[in-house]
């Protein structure tokens, strides 16, 4: 694993997986939440977020968190794993419950400065309905991913905590 792409709904813990696994193993992480926004909640312009990306996958390794359709075909094609979180609705709303009350006095470590926590009932209802609208194009889109690209489908915290601790620097 030297190029992973961490994929899945909000609050289902991308950012900290990534985060993690990234110190373990010694590999450079993105979060995409923290190249897109910017000060006050301003996006990243369309032309310059599909370039930005573009850029950094052309690294030898790599960690990047996060998924953004539109321009999810760029990390999936450089990628050599995709890691899928692909947890029940409820954890993921009870995720972004808890980091909204751990952060939201002040920014996440994932995000750029300036840019402060939030949380709101459109990006509740958006998890919430994660599973019938976003989830069977993610599943489409790794089905149809090569052959030699390792795919992870990870359903709970207890199977991500097992795949992280699974997970050996290379020496």
């Amino acid at each position: 694993m030297q190029r992973i792409a961490i994929i899945g709904s909000g609050g289902a813990g991308k950012s900290v997986l990534a985060r993690e696994l990234g110190q373990r193993l010694g590999i450079p992480v993105l979060h995409l939440d923290r190249l897109y926004w910017h000060p006050s909640w301003i996006p990243t312009p369309t032309d310059d977020w599909r370039a930005l990306q573009q850029e950094f996958v052309q690294s030898e390794r790599w960690i990047i968190d996060g998924n953004y359709g539109g321009t999810m075909d760029v990390r999936l094609a450089a990628a050599d794993t995709v890691i899928f979180l692909d947890l029940p609705r409820l954890v993921c709303v009870w995720g972004a419950l808890s980091r909204y009350v751990r952060h939201r006095r002040g920014g996440r470590p994932d995000m750029a400065p300036g840019v402060n926590e939030r949380l709101d009932l459109a990006f509740l209802w958006w998890i919430w309905r994660y599973p019938a609208t976003r989830r069977p194009g993610i599943l489409a889109r790794l089905s149809e991913l090569p052959a030699s690209t390792r795919v992870v489908r990870i359903t709970s915290r207890r199977e991500s905590r097992a795949f992280l601790a699974a997970e050996q620097p290379k020496l």
